[in-house]
């Protein structure tokens, strides 16, 4: 089994793969096991291939030019806290900051407060926006006395100012939508450029411009290699939700009982 996703330059990444293994590792170290009868055999094996592609995957299809861009529910930190300091306002600061910090940790939100005085609030910013923070507090004095706080999404850039009363509810109800607004952009692209082809010259066209593409093929490696040649593209998965289907395949002429789903890989 594999996981195939669709990246934003419309090729495609396995993501994650699980293989039966047969014997052949077994053989290969002499990796044996005493059965029920007392009798040393080979062991059967099994790979799980869900590790650092899927985390590759994560980065390549929600980042943009601007560095990371994570969903909530697998940031380190969801929230960060930065605090804008005059002069000697730091204690105000910190007393509110560490308020607000404690009620957003109650909701299970894993929060950041960069209290570094090496480093200035534009710097900071640039620096979580690189990191992909899905949410940004800045909190000054002039915020304090009006009882606000600008909150800034990394998922669309926009920046808007919160009253700070209630402020665990609303940072927990932004953390959702923007899970759902990542979840349904990549969900979205992937469905506007997953295609089907009934000729060759289609075929060839589509993938050209990138994508998935659903297309019958006979079911040998010979006519798999001439594709491959020809257009770059393999064969990336045979669905596990696809349906038999009477057709043929579109390189060799012969028949095909289903589609399989073709795309350029890395």
């Amino acid at each position: 089994y594999c996981i195939e996703a669709l990246m934003q330059d419309g090729k495609s990444l396995q993501a994650g793969t699980s293989h039966f293994l047969g014997q052949n590792f077994a053989k290969a170290f002499d990796v044996k096991f005493v059965n029920q009868k007392g009798k040393q055999e080979y062991v059967w094996a099994t790979s799980w291939g869900v590790s650092t592609r899927l985390m590759g995957a994560l980065v390549m299809t929600h980042s943009d030019d601007y560095g990371l861009v994570l969903p909530p529910n697998l940031a380190p930190y969801q929230v960060v806290i930065i605090p804008i300091t005059k002069g000697d306002n730091i204690d105000k600061i910190n007393k509110v900051a560490l308020e607000l910090k404690s009620s957003l940790e109650l909701k299970g939100i894993s929060v950041k407060y960069d209290t570094r005085n090496t480093h200035k609030p534009g710097w900071k910013f640039a620096e979580y926006e690189l990191k992909g923070v899905p949410l940004r507090l800045a909190l000054g004095e002039r915020d304090i006395d009006n009882g606000t706080v600008e909150i800034a999404r990394r998922d669309t850039l926009e920046k808007e100012t919160y009253q700070i009363v209630d402020i665990d509810n609303k940072v927990e109800n932004l953390l959702s939508n923007i899970q759902e607004n990542l979840f349904s952009k990549a969900l979205t692209f992937r469905e506007e450029r997953t295609y089907k082809a009934d000729s060759k010259e289609e075929f060839i066209e589509l993938i050209k411009n990138g994508g998935f593409v659903y297309a019958h093929w006979d079911g040998t490696s010979e006519t798999e290699n001439i594709i491959k040649k020809e257009t770059k593209a393999t064969i990336r998965c045979i669905p596990i939700d696809v349906k038999e289907e009477e057709g043929v395949c579109l390189f060799s002429g012969k028949l095909s009982k289903q589609r399989v789903l073709f795309a350029k890989a890395y």
